[in-house]
């Protein structure tokens, strides 16, 4: 954002519109105070101590309906009468509060503004919020729904909103502001790889995309700001590597025009698979060339597809098996232990439900998923083994992918121990998202890695991340063969069911502490297409992400 002069702004008062639980009336009309208690003003004093001073009683417990209304509505109406230190009085946290409801009016440029409550739920309060941004003559209507949710101060027990800036606008981050001005980035058009306009309303998961692509080529696609309410992230969300985020274009900038990969057909796929589960997130990618053809996640705030760290389970062991063979501690039909238990590092590891492959093949033990069978290689393995493998052939770990936007480029640090031995199933310390994973198919399917993008590197000059290595022909052929292998007979068997071609996939669940289910993953390849998904306390990847990952790789061919 560019530099913004402060102008103060003479507020208008309206009448509050009354709704739900809570009445605000502000503009010099009284409004009646109702007591907390129902015995009356007397009931707030606690009975006299012996040396004559009276003692309060700290109140605890749920809060009351009228507890929370009458906090509620203590705050939406100093709010909206402009007396933004008695509102930030009435939250958990004065200091943050006020600068945020101060920045609301000098930053961000609003004024009359209309809070309008509705049904009270619990503790939480969801209200409407309409009012106008005016910037240098230029006013428009601003209109959106918030919540706020009252809690008890430990210290006395009075009922408070519980600060959070998103009670403010619910696309705030906390150390996020609002401000209105001339945008400091030129707008920018986003087409599909057959020219078509890429919008938020026709495909709801590119909306963090669109975003991005802004923040990169906004400058440098020839286009001019305008002037817009945008949320300006703070240092906590920059972090997290969330892009600034419009809210309401006053003026028309003049879009520059950025060409992406994205398949108009695949993304609708795309977002269609996904809306079908809560927390589902999925990549597809064409291995020959490293295009992104479609990322859809069903929650729109982030992009677990491109951004996300999760433990990505049993599909790690994708690498893990490049790694056994090329060390000739496993061949796809050679015997293969997979015992019920296997300790390492003081840890007691086991398969799920507890089961064991008496006499059976290292590809039987990939296809069925057995933990035992990879940990138990552990004490012929290096602490960095599993790193160097995942960076020099998948090209994973080294946080320098270009893809055209932010993304988290998958992490699996060196561990020693039982942390070690659980990397090698996607536990401990390996972090992945879909992107990472769809890679990671890709690479199988090639056999080269091909660094990932969204836009292609000729629209810039940048550089795409390289591996320093490449798996040896026999590798890749035993890796081809377990994948293969598991989606026509092992755990991936029923979701790939029906996809035709050439095929291979591998299904994951990771535990996740406080999860009732595992996340569960899914990543494959077909043909010229390669997919990775994952379902958030979802339950085994077969089930969940599977089905999602299958169904994109049908409709690709």
């Amino acid at each position: 954002m560019g530099n913004r002069r402060r102008v103060a702004e003479r507020r208008k008062t309206n009448p509050a519109v009354l709704g739900g639980m809570i009445a605000v009336v502000v503009g010099g009309a009284g409004f009646g105070l109702y007591a907390l208690l129902g015995s009356g003003a007397a009931a707030e004093n606690g009975p006299e101590s012996a040396s004559g001073q009276k003692s309060k009683s700290v109140k605890t417990g749920p809060l009351s309906a009228t507890e929370v209304t009458t906090a509620a509505r203590d705050f939406l109406t100093a709010w909206q009468a402009g007396k933004v230190t008695e509102a930030a009085a009435a939250t958990d946290d004065t200091t943050a509060a006020l600068a945020l409801l101060t920045g609301y009016t000098k930053d961000a440029h609003i004024k009359d503004v209309t809070l309008t409550s509705g049904t009270r739920a619990g503790a939480k309060v969801p209200f409407s919020v309409k009012a106008t941004v005016s910037y240098k003559g230029t006013t428009k209507p601003l209109t959106y729904d918030s919540a706020l949710t009252v809690v008890r101060r430990e210290k006395d027990g009075k009922p408070l909103v519980q600060w959070h800036s998103a009670v403010v606008h619910p696309d705030l981050e906390d150390g996020d502001t609002l401000v209105t001005g001339a945008s400091g980035t030129p707008p920018v058009k986003a087409l599909d790889r057959d020219g078509g306009e890429l919008t938020e309303k026709e495909y709801p998961s590119l909306g963090s995309v669109l975003d991005g692509l802004r923040e990169k080529y906004g400058e440098k696609a020839g286009g001019k700001a305008g002037v817009e309410l945008q949320v300006v992230r703070g240092k906590e969300s920059k972090k997290a590597e969330l892009s600034d985020k419009t809210l309401l274009e006053l003026s028309e900038g003049t879009p520059g025009t950025v060409k992406t990969t994205l398949s108009p057909s695949m993304q609708a796929a795309a977002e269609k698979q996904v809306a079908a589960k809560e927390k589902a997130s999925v990549v597809v990618l064409r291995p020959s060339t490293g295009e992104i053809l479609a990322v859809a996640n069903s929650s729109h705030g982030f992009n677990t597809a491109f951004q996300g760290s999760l433990a990505p389970g049993s599909t790690m062991k994708v690498i893990t098996s490049s790694l056994l063979i090329e060390k000739d501690l496993a061949s796809v039909n050679k015997e293969h232990p997979c015992p019920k238990y296997f300790t390492y590092g003081h840890w007691k590891f086991q398969n799920d439900d507890k089961f064991e492959i008496k006499g059976g093949t290292f590809k039987a033990s990939f296809a069925r998923s057995c933990n035992t069978a990879f940990i138990s290689q552990a004490p012929e393995l290096d602490d960095d083994s599993l790193t160097k493998q995942a960076q020099q052939v998948f090209g994973l770990s080294l946080n320098n992918w270009s893809v055209g936007v932010s993304t988290f480029d998958g992490a699996v640090p060196v561990q020693s121990q039982a942390q070690m031995a659980a990397e090698l199933i996607g536990q401990g310390g390996v972090r992945m998202n879909p992107l990472n994973m769809a890679s990671v198919s890709a690479t199988v399917k090639t056999g080269t890695f091909r660094q990932p993008y969204l836009v292609s590197p000729d629209v810039d000059g940048r550089q795409l991340a390289k591996a320093s290595r490449t798996m040896s022909a026999a590798t890749l052929s035993q890796l081809r063969e377990l994948m293969s292998y598991t989606a026509a007979y092992g755990t991936a068997a029923e979701a790939m069911s029906g996809v035709g071609g050439d095929v291979g996939a591998k299904t994951g669940s990771a535990e996740v502490d406080g999860q009732k289910k595992p996340n569960g993953w899914f990543t494959a390849y077909r043909d010229d297409l390669a997919a990775a998904g994952v379902v958030q306390s979802g339950g085994h990847g077969g089930d969940t992400a599977g089905p999602i990952v299958a169904a994109l790789l049908k409709s690709g061919g």
